[in-house]
């Protein structure tokens, strides 16, 4: 068992040298790819969510090291910036982007839904978790524009993932903000691999 998954975090252990990386990027990207596809939720027009884990957040950092090549100065910043998205085992975490391919009308959208990363709810059998923003720093600015990219923790009670587990209890997930207001049931193959996220 890898000890640092075992702790939610990723680890200068964790990670290949930069050679290895290199020699087996292309495998090891195809079977993230993999992983990562029972992950990804599309929600109205342009909202989706990756939900993320340790194995999304080695991967990641990996990348980034691979790209800019930063050696340890990069990997403190890169631990520092991914590790608080590993979920800790009574959550859910998940990057929610809006992808809009014409400029213009993503400057349009975002401009207007300045706080929309506070209106972002998962239902568990009727029970509503809000979810709470990543605070490392602020994805609404003072103008009311909203970032194209929000990092959300969804913080479940063992009562609430209990009933997450329990494949015969109804998970919606949903967007209420006035100008973006969606919903979407969580289906079984995703449903699937997010319960593993939950120690």
């Amino acid at each position: 068992m890898n000890m640092s998954k075992e702790y939610k975090v990723v680890e200068k252990t964790d990670l290949l040298t930069a050679d290895a990386y290199l020699k087996n990027r292309k495998k090891i990207r195809k079977d993230l790819l993999e992983f990562k596809k029972n992950r990804r939720l599309e929600l109205g027009p342009y909202a989706t969510f990756y939900f993320e884990s340790f194995e999304t957040m080695l991967g990641q950092i990996q990348e980034m090291l691979h790209i800019e090549k930063g050696g340890d100065e990069q990997l403190k910043d890169e631990l520092a910036a991914y590790n608080p998205l590993v979920p800790k085992g009574n959550e859910l975490v998940t990057t929610l982007m809006f992808e809009i391919d014409n400029p213009i009308t993503r400057a349009d959208f975002l401009g207007k839904v300045g706080g929309i990363e506070k209106k972002v709810y998962l239902k568990v059998g009727g029970e509503s978790i809000k979810a709470i923003p990543e605070t490392d720093v602020d994805r609404t600015s003072a103008e009311g524009k909203a970032s194209s990219v929000q990092f959300l923790h969804f913080i479940f009670s063992e009562k609430q993932i209990k009933k997450f587990k329990d494949l015969s209890t109804e998970i919606i997930i949903g967007i209420d903000h006035n100008l973006y207001n969606h919903k979407e049931k969580v289906l079984d193959n995703i449903r699937g691999a997010l319960i593993k996220d939950f120690n």
